[in-house]
């Protein structure tokens, strides 16, 4: 964990200690976007997250299939979109 609470990642954002779920802050600095635009994903359903206290944590399952969606590594094309129209 960082001094923040959250975990430590590593320069390509995979998981150094085996993260199960990141936060919005976390989300929004892998993908180098707002935490506005992460939000606005979840509520479109565009990334899958669950709601604890208020809290909006995103799986890190969630997090590695749209990588590899979007690198090819995956099983077939995706419809992840994250914002833009």
């Amino acid at each position: 964990m960082d001094e923040q609470g959250g975990a430590q990642m590593s320069i390509d954002h995979a998981p150094v200690s085996g993260t199960t779920f990141y936060d919005v802050q976390e989300v929004a600095a892998m993908f180098k976007m707002s935490r506005m635009t992460v939000y606005r994903a979840i509520g479109a359903g565009e990334i899958r997250a669950v709601r604890i206290r208020g809290r909006w944590l995103v799986p890190a399952r969630v997090i590695e299939a749209l990588v590899e969606g979007a690198t090819g590594n995956g099983s077939g094309v995706t419809d992840h979109k994250i914002g833009g129209r």
